[in-house]
């Protein structure tokens, strides 16, 4: 039997959180302005403004189950938990990245309830 691949393995969302970080700092020594505004961009999008940061981060996360992105999954987990996503509106936002990304995302889905489930545990504000 084939071990699966890194992609396929479950990863744990806390360590995702530290890998990121480092991987940005990398990122950061060596980017020019447009990667610099790309991300000022994205961070000013997900503030509160005629939505609410929570209700972005929802939506980041549905079109990152879509776009099939596990660090962008990942990513958008965390926020949703920082930002006090409920279960309920979860649920009813991966209902939605279904529906849009149809049965391929399934796979997805597990891994991100999974997460989801990791972070609750813990109580951890990443």
């Amino acid at each position: 039997m084939n071990e699966p691949s890194q992609s396929q393995r479950p990863r744990d969302i806390l360590q995702f959180a530290e890998e990121r970080e480092k991987l940005n700092e990398t990122l950061f020594k060596y980017a020019g302005l447009t990667v610099k505004r790309f991300f000022g961009l994205d961070h000013q999008v997900y503030k509160d403004g005629a939505l609410p940061a929570k209700i972005k981060e929802l939506l980041g996360l549905t079109a990152s189950i879509v776009l099939r992105c596990d660090d962008c999954i990942d990513y958008h987990l965390i926020r949703c938990h920082q930002e006090g996503v409920s279960d309920a509106e979860l649920e009813e936002a991966l209902s939605i990245a279904l529906i849009v990304g149809g049965s391929v995302t399934i796979p997805h889905l597990r891994k991100a309830f999974k997460a989801w489930d990791d972070l609750k545990k813990r109580s951890v504000k990443v």
